[in-house]
């Protein structure tokens, strides 16, 4: 039996759901997934970190995405449905590893989906101080999950949308950023060096400004899952990988190069640094405007991460690993079941917001770190045990491929390994790995337990059919 065959039957158990997104509805999905809280509000720190040098912490976590996004594009071409890496890990290494890569995706994303309405609640305090902001979380919150019950078209819409208006606003800071930086002496190359040097933290304060670059890059393998519900699921990867990339890295890179060279590092700023800069060149309305931006790049990453937890739950029910009822669907096509167990993170949000108002942001992006960074981990590994067998049984060469195989697949895995164990040697993540082991090893525990013996049996009927 061909891997394509045999991959069919996992592939079979997430039928159902609607084919209706195309290759630019996509292209935005990812960017909205991955141009959010991370750039507008997570790079103070990064810069805090790595002052000048940032450049180059997103440069490392961007070729890091580029090769995770290789490795994704082939799988994708290979098998789309909406399990993805969860299902190729499933198929191609174990059920073990594939009820880990869902379970510590769905649980990471679930929280990051928390980090971001409590971050809107904070954004809307800058127009209404007075009101509290969990009301704010509770009503933002209601409307997105509504998009995300209505269709997947629906859902593609109107992040495209959001999408939109965040990549114009990036594009109108760049132009003006260096419309200043070219046509006034005190901006420029200049701040790179001269507040304590490019790495005035070491190198050590560089690498460390990776771990949120990566957190930055988060949800650009949503391209993969949303492959599941496209119109034309091969061009549609391609293109979108593609495009994708190049949007992000330039994005990334040449806003971040702006920054640093209008604002100094070392410069204190309470909130964005795109606020910083809209205020060091006397920008009227500057504050008001950025807001509103940010607050729409949070509503945007929060409804990607909302459709992608969902048909995360939605393929671990279909596994048999998650109740049936959280598998149905709706006469629009949406697990609905799904969708309300994923929107979890929200109440979790409005709890931790009214508790620890002052640290719940941090907190819930800190231990929702380990699951994304595992995540990101397995699919390298994935796509080593992919290609092995793939070739092994003879299939046809693929229209996409990734280059550099074995060694790029493993140079990303090895570089995944190596940033969730600095999480360890830091005060601010080291919370990271203090929730992610004891997780990862509840899980375990719970698959020995509650599901191994079934998963046997459905293998071995499988295998007598």
């Amino acid at each position: 039996m061909s891997t394509n065959t045999a991959f069919g039957q996992i592939a079979d158990r997430e039928k159902g759901l609607n084919r209706r997104l195309t290759a630019g509805q996509m292209s935005m999905i990812a960017i909205g997934g991955a141009i959010g809280t991370g750039l507008f509000l997570g790079s103070k720190f990064a810069i805090g970190f790595a002052g000048p040098s940032v450049i180059l912490s997103y440069a490392i976590g961007g070729v890091i995405a580029l090769l995770l996004m290789g490795c994704l594009a082939e799988m994708t071409v290979a098998h789309s449905t909406s399990g993805s890496f969860g299902a190729y890990a499933e198929h191609y290494i174990s059920p073990l590893a594939g009820f880990l890569v869902r379970y510590s995706y769905w649980s990471c994303i679930v929280l990051v989906v928390g980090a971001d309405v409590t971050a809107v609640g904070e954004y809307m305090g800058f127009w209404f101080p007075d009101v509290p902001g969990w009301l704010w979380m509770v009503l933002f919150s209601g409307a997105l999950i509504f998009v995300n019950a209505m269709s997947v078209k629906t859902f593609g819409t109107v992040e495209y949308w959001f999408s939109t208006i965040k990549v114009s606003a990036i594009i109108a800071f760049i132009v003006l950023g260096a419309y200043v930086v070219w046509g006034n002496p005190q901006y420029g190359a200049q701040h790179y060096t001269a507040h304590g040097g490019f790495m005035p933290n070491g190198a050590w304060g560089m690498w460390v400004a990776v771990i949120i670059s990566i957190f930055s890059y988060l949800s650009i393998e949503m391209i993969a899952v949303a492959a599941g519900e496209a119109e034309n699921p091969e061009a549609a990867v391609k293109k979108a990988f593609r495009a994708t990339m190049a949007r992000l890295v330039i994005f990334y890179l040449l806003t971040l190069s702006l920054i640093v060279a209008i604002v100094p590092w070392n410069q204190p700023s309470e909130g964005s640094p795109f606020v910083a800069v809209m205020q060091a060149v006397n920008i009227p309305f500057a504050a008001g405007v950025i807001n509103f931006v940010v607050l729409v790049a949070a509503l945007s990453a929060m409804n990607s991460m909302l459709y992608i937890t969902t048909r995360m739950m939605f393929s671990l029910s279909c596994a048999g690993h998650a109740p049936k009822a959280l598998g149905k669907l709706s006469s629009r096509g949406t697990p609905l079941g799904a969708l309300a167990l994923s929107s979890s993170g929200v109440a979790v949000a409005v709890v931790l917001k009214v508790l620890y108002p002052a640290n719940s942001f941090t907190l819930m992006m800190a231990i929702s770190m380990f699951g994304a960074m595992f995540t990101w981990m397995m699919i390298f590994v994935t796509h080593w045990f992919f290609r092995r067998a793939w070739e092994a049984a003879g299939n046809a060469r693929l229209s996409f491929r990734m280059a550099g195989f074995p060694f790029l697949t493993l140079l990303g895995a090895l570089a995944m390994l190596a940033i969730m164990m600095t999480t360890w040697f830091t005060d601010v993540f080291k919370m990271t790995l203090i929730f992610g082991i004891p997780f990862l090893g509840l899980l375990v525990l719970w698959y020995a337990l509650v599901f191994r013996g079934k998963t046997a049996d459905a293998q071995a009927e499988s295998n007598s059919l």
